[in-house]
């Protein structure tokens, strides 16, 4: 199972959204949200959609950066109607040194099932972290890859261990990676079963540093992975050349998206995401970098479903 960590902005929700909407076959996909705004509109749309559609889904109640940081009430009760199901959505929580605390929210919530998120600063012999993680409650565990001492830990523990790493190395400015065509993104859809993970996770094709979006870029950089052997998925950025200025950002998607559909062309591979960029350059439309985003997203979540 491949558990893809999204902040619930719009393009990031819109982008499950659509992936529910386009798969057809089994679904190997169980996201992560982290909510960072405070209006929960488009939360609410997406997890409706989440819900009709059987799409199971972690919702974590305290999230370390945005506008809703430190409001876990908040959170439940703007959601109050789209989350009354517990069995249709799983609560999680980001441990850091509040072990004692979220401890504590469990049971004044009454969760059943539960999913920890550890960061590397997790100290595995505190004892409120280990009275934490001892709770028939923590049924999933995402952890960073080289955690092996939580690993073994929590396997004598029966709890479901799922790796989780920072797979998208982003650089300062779009331009940047004019001179990186590509780089090898994962192999843990290949590896994660015999290294006794039940699942892995990452922060699809975004960086894990949270931004609200800002200025005009001057440069377009579109990023996708690719299947480019039976072991790997590499990501190739694909980006404009005219790039000293940030006016006719239209002209500069479509010097990054002829690149891309005509690499997609080269190799035979496609989805629905690709061909949905394929359409916006066929017509000289540009979506904006919103959409570029989600796009981005979609396909890498498509892909994954697919080789899994």
């Amino acid at each position: 199972m491949y558990y893809p960590y999204l902040r619930g902005k719009q393009f990031e929700l819109l982008a499950l959204r659509e992936f529910i909407d386009s798969n057809e076959g089994e679904c190997k996909i169980f996201p992560v949200i982290e909510p960072v705004k405070a209006s929960f509109n488009s939360m609410k749309i997406a997890l409706n959609k989440f819900i009709g559609a059987d799409f199971t889904f972690a919702l974590v109640l305290n999230p370390q950066c945005g506008e809703v940081v430190g409001k876990p009430r908040v959170i439940l009760t703007e959601l109050s109607d789209e989350l009354s199901d517990r069995e249709k959505w799983i609560p999680a929580y980001i441990v850091t040194s509040n072990s004692e605390k979220i401890k504590k929210n469990i049971e004044v919530e009454e969760f059943q099932r539960v999913m920890l998120i550890c960061t590397g600063s997790v100290d595995i012999d505190d004892s409120n972290f280990i009275e934490l993680i001892e709770l028939p409650q923590i049924t999933k565990v995402l952890i960073s890859g080289d955690n092996r001492s939580l690993k073994r830990k929590l396997n004598k523990l029966g709890k479901e261990v799922i790796r989780f790493d920072d797979q998208f190395k982003p650089q300062k400015k779009n331009a940047d990676y004019v001179d990186i065509t590509e780089e090898r993104f994962t192999e843990e859809h290949r590896c994660f079963v015999d290294d006794g993970y039940s699942g892995f996770g990452d922060y699809t094709v975004l960086s894990s540093d949270y931004s609200e979006g800002g200025r005009l870029p001057y440069a377009v950089a579109i990023h996708l992975t690719y299947e480019k052997n039976e072991e790997e998925i590499w990501i190739r950025h694909f980006v404009s050349d005219t790039n000293d200025d940030n006016t006719n950002i239209q002209g500069k998607f479509g010097e990054a998206a002829l690149k891309a559909v005509e690499f997609f062309n080269k190799i035979g591979y496609s989805n629905k995401a690709i061909n949905e960029l394929a359409g916006y350059y066929r017509d000289a439309q540009y979506p904006g970098l919103g959409v570029l985003k989600k796009i981005s997203i979609k396909s890498h979540v498509e892909l994954i479903n697919s080789v899994l």
